[in-house]
């Protein structure tokens, strides 16, 4: 095992533990005795086997090479090789299932570099192991009466911004101290006291279901402060394109500092920041996702509501728009008056300086009813943005950039399919198509043709009432490899998920289903082949087969269960449906149905769902994993869930 060194310091916020005899008072399923935990939650699965070899002390997670991100106790998880050993991790007592799993919810190190001693005994032997693990770096406060974490001030790097625009500022430093940026000219600008909740971590925010872990402290370090954009430091260089730029004979004194001050000690950090003001035409850029060439990519460049946020729009290749700022590799787009999205800078191509900001004429609506679909052809005059929304039964389009002409909206024929087509210049640059269906939206898709955009509305399949199943054509996605989460006596995910899998291919099969397999081998295979596949072939479900892993920092005693995810609203029925049936089957907690902004669900022509039944990272449930009892009854859930979704209601 190697070691990295890492040459940071931790911000530490301490927590306190109830103790019990030396040990910290563990989650339910955890207190007792350190040998035999339970053997398993899923009735109708043979006992865990038994381990009785010698010992071999073994940690799965974390591994040496992992930043751990915990603010103090996480769990740290392994194999013994004897499940009769009592086992102690740094002293605090660890359950050890009958199999030699073991798995420990303890205080952490405080250290950049954490050290956890494990020592196993049985009635006839003794080992040990010095484990070594990184955490990720945080800031601690030097022991000084005023300092200023030089990692949290905000913005930093390379910068651009329209004239006259505020830019806000942000930076961390001693509770009580005045603080203020000073530009090189002299320049002041205040930056105010603002104490907030001290931010939760996003694993906790998104898993943790313990309110005490979600409260948090006032944090009285941050200070807030407003700057109008003006040119700060060297030329960055090209807002689109082009390496960094930096003057040849600058001055090597800081642009700009950061000064906090309490008494008579001062600290003072420099501000490395290179801002250009943004003035004049706008460069206008057409987004590629694939500038390389490779041929590897969906066509698609993501939006965001602001940079690092998730993702809101999805632009086809060729989509164009004005770029009115730039913080370090991410462009902010303006779609309209009232829209900007943030999309990477290597996605971007600059078109030649003069042209125009995109704007286009909606013009007449052609509905062309096909077998599986209906094609609506919408007439522009420049690949401008847009977002898709559904409802239950309809479909929206709003157009960026755009004002609406459609004079005319030709349904072609008496389709039932499309009930209405309404249309309205909802702001001044903004044009909204809405479609009513006549039934659920069942899938969709968008693409250009020239100039023009072609929205494809699905026909949902015709379902025999006896038999749901029979005909459907369903791809079934054994999750992973590349990565994925290894249980405590190693089992990987890939090879539990790929057991499911083709469990729910063969009872899908025998209910008269057709069904496509993205692998059914433990090979590598990537996310976008995997949805290229889906999408080729006109699959009318999509089902990706997953076993979970919490992020560190999350109870797992109290946080792990069954669950079903979702994105777009079209999966939200079938989801509910398959997380009925695995909550009945396997009998783990209900975790329910949540929204995941993950590949697998991201796909509009079909419904798409990703299951997470169990947890293979619990001893237990990885144990439930390895027997052909518990994946059938993972499988019969999965299918019985498409059933209950397909049948007539």
């Amino acid at each position: 095992m190697g070691t990295i060194l890492v040459n940071a310091r931790l911000w530490w916020r301490p927590t306190v533990f109830l103790m019990l005899a030396g040990a910290p008072l563990m989650a339910q399923g955890t207190a007792g005795s350190s040998r035999g935990g339970p053997e398993t939650t899923v009735p109708g699965v043979p006992a865990m086997p038994e381990a009785r070899g010698p010992l071999e002390l073994r940690v799965i997670y974390p591994k040496w090479k992992d930043l751990v991100v915990a603010r103090d106790t996480s769990f740290i998880f392994g194999s013994v090789g004897n499940g009769t050993a009592s086992l102690t991790v740094n002293g605090y007592s660890v359950p050890v299932w009958p199999n030699g799993a073991w798995f420990a919810w303890i205080p952490f190190p405080q250290d950049s570099l954490m050290e956890f001693r494990l020592i196993a005994r049985t009635e006839s032997e003794s080992a040990e192991l010095t484990y070594v693990a990184q955490r990720a770096s945080r800031y601690i406060p030097p022991p000084a009466p005023v300092w200023i974490d030089t990692t949290a001030v905000q913005p930093q790097g390379r910068v651009w911004w329209p004239a006259g625009e505020e830019i806000p500022l942000s930076v961390r430093a001693a509770p009580g101290a005045t603080v203020r940026a000073i530009l090189d000219d002299g320049t002041v600008i205040p930056l105010v006291a603002d104490p907030a909740p001290a931010a939760v971590p996003w694993g906790i925010r998104a898993f943790g279901r313990e309110p005490a872990r979600l409260r948090q402290d006032l944090d009285e370090t941050r200070y807030v402060g407003v700057l109008v954009a003006r040119t700060i430091g060297p030329d960055p260089g090209p807002i689109v394109g082009g390496p960094p730029r930096v003057e040849s004979g600058h001055s090597t004194s800081p642009p700009a500092i950061i000064e906090a001050i309490i008494g008579a000690d001062t600290a003072r950090v420099d501000w490395p920041i290179q801002l250009a003001v943004v003035a004049g035409p706008p460069v206008v850029v057409e987004l590629d996702d694939d500038p390389d060439g490779a041929g590897d990519t969906d066509g698609i460049t993501i939006g965001r509501a602001a940079p690092g946020s998730t993702f809101h729009w999805f632009f086809p290749r060729g989509t164009r728009a004005a770029v009115t700022g730039r913080i370090n590799g991410t462009i902010r787009l303006q779609l309209s008056q009232y829209a900007n999205a943030w999309v990477p800078e290597e996605e971007a191509r600059a078109l030649p300086q003069g042209m125009p900001r995109p704007s286009s004429r909606v013009g007449f609506l052609t509905l062309t009813p096909e077998e599986d679909r209906v094609s609506v052809l919408i007439p522009m005059d420049h690949r401008v943005p847009f977002r898709v929304d559904e409802g239950d039964s309809s479909i929206s389009l709003r157009l960026y950039g755009a004002h609406g002409d459609p004079n005319w909206i030709r349904y072609g024929g008496t389709d039932p399919l499309v009930h209405r087509v309404d249309w309205v210049q909802d702001r001044s640059d903004e044009v909204v198509l809405d479609f009513r269906l006549s039934q659920p939206v069942w899938g969709y898709r968008t693409s250009w043709v020239g100039n023009d955009l072609v929205l494809e509305i699905r026909r949902p399949p015709v379902i025999d009432p006896d038999r749901p199943l029979r005909n459907r054509l369903i791809v079934v996605d054994p999750g992973h490899p590349p990565v994925g989460a290894k249980g405590p006596t190693g089992l990987r995910e890939a090879e539990a998920n790929l057991a499911v899998a083709l469990r729910v291919r063969t009872l899908l099969e025998r209910a008269g289903a057709r069904v496509v397999m993205t692998r059914t081998s433990d090979s590598s295979v990537g996310l976008r082949p995997r949805i290229q596949l889906a999408d080729s072939i006109g699959a009318e479900l999509l089902v990706s087969i997953h076993n979970n892993a919490l992020p560190d920092g999350v109870n797992p005693f109290v946080a792990q269960g069954s669950s079903v995810f979702y994105f777009h609203p079209q999966s939200l029925p079938l989801a509910r449906e398959i997380q009925r049936a695995l909550v009945r089957r396997l009998q783990l907690r209900n975790l329910g149905v949540s929204r995941g902004n993950l590949a697998l669900t991201r796909p509009t022509w079909m419904p798409a769902v990703l299951t997470e039944g169990l947890f293979i990272m619990m001893p237990e449930q990885e144990a439930v994993l390895r027997t052909a009892e518990g994946q059938q009854l993972y499988a019969l859930a999965v299918v019985e869930g498409i059933e209950a979704f397909l049948a007539p209601q």
